[in-house]
């Protein structure tokens, strides 16, 4: 018998899809470009001059992704918001030990790529890389029928940034008991605890993405897509003037696992639980999902998305420049003699 011929694109992986997404973000990425970059989109690697002003400059990278808000982002239609969490998540990692971007890589994978959202996800890539003077350097665009699901997309990134050794951060032997904690927003659930809510709202309580979010004036898909928001500009300023001893970016695992991360060992962080509200958002998702506090604190942000730990001598100084800043900072707790831990009254 002979065998019978088929084609790459039969097998389920179109070519043409991929170069008709590449011909949509190309505009969206060369829009990014900064004076360290030297490639275009298209090499097998990306170029970025090392040349940086730093007198110690230290290289700091980290990677991640947007998890189960992607099924959200399917459901809404809406796609160019999780391109923007997913560099601004980054954004964040490596900011909390004082790095500014330099630059930016994208991973998008789908079981059939759809060039029309490819473009919308890199679109947000590159205005989130563009608000923080980080350019899209590359990236990867993968069709994986039979890996992904019908319908599915996963991103993940890969950012570089930069910090001088001077300003490092967290600086563990100077933090003491006595020193001040301070908190920033969330602009929602960031990019945590999306498989708890679309439980919650989708399953459980059968919303759809139009409609209004019990408790808030927001409709479930303004609710859930609210961007990841970057804290590059606020704080950069503070961290060059030596305002801060350690920042710690409130993902997974919550206040009570992220603020130990920044910690010496002989120093807990007391969390005064009065000092802010806890946004709709999450209480509703707490009450529906009958997620206890102590799951919640660890799963969740609660409306918090920075700690700031500073002195304090410091603390007033940089609650005043926040505040001319326009962000709506509190005292969230302070430093007291213990294992590392996180303490909540």
């Amino acid at each position: 018998m002979s065998q019978g011929k088929t084609s790459y694109a039969a097998s389920g992986v179109d070519i043409s899809r991929q170069d008709e997404a590449l011909r949509r973000i190309k505009p969206h990425v060369k829009a990014t470009k900064t004076p360290g970059v030297r490639s275009d989109i298209g090499l097998f690697g990306g170029l970025f001059a090392a040349q940086f002003p730093e007198q110690k400059p230290i290289l700091v990278s980290s990677m991640d992704g947007v998890g189960t808000k992607m099924k959200v982002a399917r459901k809404a239609g809406i796609w160019d918001t999780v391109g923007q969490d997913l560099v601004n998540h980054c954004l964040n990692d490596i900011l909390v030990q004082g790095a500014r971007p330099l630059f930016f890589l994208d991973y998008i994978a789908a079981e059939k790529l759809e060039p029309e959202v490819i473009e919308q996800i890199v679109k947000g890539m590159a205005t989130a890389c563009q608000q923080s003077g980080c350019a899209l350097i590359g990236g990867e665009l993968a069709e994986m029928p039979g890996v992904y699901a019908a319908g599915e997309v996963d991103v993940a990134g890969t950012i570089v940034g930069l910090v001088d050794e001077a300003d490092l951060l967290p600086r563990l032997p100077e933090m003491q008991a006595g020193d001040v904690l301070i908190g920033l927003p969330s602009s929602g659930l960031h990019t945590n605890g999306y498989s708890l809510a679309r439980k919650v709202c989708f399953e459980l309580e059968k919303l759809d993405v139009n409609d209004q979010l019990p408790g808030t004036s927001k409709t479930v898909s303004e609710a859930l897509l609210a961007i990841h928001r970057s804290y590059l500009t606020q704080l950069m300023p503070l961290v060059k003037a030596h305002q801060l001893l350690a920042m710690a970016h409130i993902t997974g695992g919550g206040l009570t696992d992220n603020i130990p991360r920044v910690l010496p060992e002989t120093l807990d962080a007391v969390i005064d639980t009065q000092s802010w509200q806890i946004p709709a958002l999450f209480t509703y998702l707490m009450e529906k999902g009958g997620l206890g506090i102590d799951d919640a604190r660890q799963a969740l942000n609660l409306g918090v998305g920075m700690v700031l730990v500073a002195s304090k001598e410091q603390a007033p100084a940089v609650l005043a420049g926040l505040k001319a800043a326009g962000e709506a900072a509190w005292v969230l707790g302070e430093l007291a003699a213990g294992s590392g831990h996180v303490q909540y009254k």
